[in-house]
């Protein structure tokens, strides 16, 4: 049975911290069922690791749809988490239709959503429509060409608004909240401030929880690591290797071997070819 957003939430008052991590396939939503991770994001961080974006404007909603339903296809105990990608929730409107489309055409479970006061009343009509919502303040990728990627907060004014981001959008009904590059003492404020918890990438361990990008930490990039980003793994080279040892195999003969192959009877290939042989 899948988790809820009632059950990440009793994580939070319980003070069991909370891991989550991205995915794009079915595969990779396998794998993170069977390691025991509670949240599942499909985040539009796709645009750039599956698809090749610079940055994750270019992605649409009907492509996240695509990548949302083979996750959900593939895990069957996490809550899983789809991207609102940039432009499908500029009125209330448009996000009462962007979300319903994830919700009912994929089967995940909750949305998120970019934005702090500002986008406080799409999230209260979404919420009251019966459509969980995530938040995320701090640095907010559809916005990096208005703010470039750095961390957001570190004097006064810009934290206090953070905060107030914050809790407008817990009274406004989101389950949890995503803090993304913010001063790791500002994001531990945030998180002692709120009812529901926080999960950081690049905000320090006083977070409720953290998210990671599947690429990133599993290091299918062969040259770039992000400061936030720990690799538990190097598998760009492990997969190089596991390629070139196959096309050394295949150019040296010894793949496929019987073992990889099949066979019939003899009698029945040669009653083959001596059939087309008369014709």
């Amino acid at each position: 049975m899948r988790l809820t957003i009632l059950d990440i939430q009793r994580m939070k008052r319980r003070g069991e911290r909370i891991p989550m991590v991205t995915a794009y396939d079915y595969t990779s939503a396998q794998i993170v069922d069977r390691a025991g991770i509670p949240l599942i994001l499909v985040g539009d961080t796709l645009a750039m690791v599956m698809l090749g974006h610079p940055t994750t404007l270019p992605v649409s909603l009907d492509e996240m749809l695509h990548h949302i339903r083979a996750v959900v296809r593939g895990s069957q105990q996490a809550l899983v988490v789809g991207d609102l990608p940039f432009l499908t929730y500029t009125t209330v409107e448009q996000a009462v239709h962007s979300a319903g489309r994830v919700l009912q055409e994929t089967g995940a479970q909750a949305v998120k959503l970019e934005g702090g006061t500002s986008v406080a009343p799409t999230v209260q009509r979404l919420v009251e429509l019966g459509i969980p919502v995530m938040g995320h303040i701090g640095f907010t990728p559809q916005s990096v060409n208005q703010m470039g990627v750095r961390v957001q907060g570190k004097r006064a004014g810009r934290a206090r608004q953070l905060i107030e981001d914050a809790l407008a959008l817990q009274q406004a009904g989101v389950f949890s909240l995503v803090l993304e590059l913010v001063p790791a003492e500002l994001a531990h404020a945030i998180t002692a401030r709120l009812r529901i918890p926080t999960i950081g990438i690049g905000a320090g361990s006083g977070c409720d929880g953290q998210v990671q990008v599947w690429h990133d930490m599993l290091g299918l990039y062969t040259d770039f690591v992000p400061r936030h980003a720990r690799r538990y793994a190097t598998l760009a080279d492990t997969i190089a290797t596991a390629l070139q040892q196959y096309a050394t195999d295949v150019r040296e003969g010894t793949f496929p071997t019987l073992e990889h192959s099949s066979s019939m009877d003899a009698q029945e290939l040669q009653a083959a070819l001596a059939s087309l042989d008369e014709q």
